[in-house]
């Protein structure tokens, strides 16, 4: 699932998107992009489950590709290190297993170390100021009644911090990579850590740790905070 186009102003202005015929995607670039998509939604809904084992049969009728395009599809997926094409026996989902989340959190650490010390640098603080406020409503309205959707709209508001920090960086290729390993973040979170009302309250208040810090624009602070907050989330992870 593609990170956001958030079109901030605050954007590294060298990056712009050119609205040239040329630069849009061919149509058969179209179709391999809609079907990994496609694939994506499959996981992160749960008609694919890590672990599972599919033929390419019924991961077509899943994806609703054909079997053209999933042979296409299955390299890079197989690179991406989300499945496993077994000859004989089929298509392996990854699992989630201990390796698996100890590789996909150091990955998110680097990224978003990065990430962090670019916002304290470039984000402005009314952009921050909406993320402290975003956060402070959800933990005030869970502590009165965390229902579901209140919890559904703080995963949202989790997942949208981090990638517009990502996104803020104005880096495309950071932004590529980090949205592959997101999909191994959310896969876990799935399985192991969606947000409730005991990790909420935590999880947020990382966030605002963080946020305080870019706010002072203290960069060790704001790094610091970012790197305690991953480490909390992987040992939630690794716990259950």
């Amino acid at each position: 699932m593609p990170l956001r186009a958030l079109g901030r102003a605050w954007r590294r202005p060298d990056i712009v998107a050119s609205p040239s015929a040329a630069a849009r995607p061919a149509a058969g670039a179209s179709v391999k992009q809609a079907a990994y998509e496609g694939f994506q939604q499959a996981l992160l809904s749960g008609r694919l489950r890590p672990g599972q084992l599919v033929s390419q049969r019924q991961m077509v009728a899943i994806l609703g590709v054909s079997i053209g395009a999933l042979r296409e599809l299955l390299p890079r997926l197989e690179t991406e290190g989300l499945l496993t094409v077994l000859p004989q026996r089929g298509i392996q989902i990854t699992a989630i297993d201990l390796p698996m989340i100890r590789d996909a959190f150091q990955m998110r650490a680097a990224y978003e170390r990065e990430a962090v010390i670019t916002a304290v640098r470039r984000m402005p603080d009314d952009e921050l100021t909406r993320q402290r406020a975003l956060h402070v409503d959800i933990m005030d309205r869970t502590k009165k009644d965390a229902t579901p959707e209140i919890l559904a709209e703080g995963q949202t508001i989790d997942s949208g911090f981090h990638d517009l920090l990502i996104e803020a960086t104005g880096n495309e290729l950071l932004v590529r990579a980090y949205s592959i390993n997101a999909i191994r973040i959310r896969l876990i979170k799935l399985d192991r850590i969606l947000l409730n009302p005991e990790i909420l309250p935590a999880a947020f208040g990382d966030h605002l740790a963080i946020i305080d810090a870019m706010l002072a624009r203290d960069t060790a602070r704001a790094v610091e905070a970012m790197d305690h907050h991953i480490r909390n989330a992987r040992e939630r992870a690794v716990s259950f």
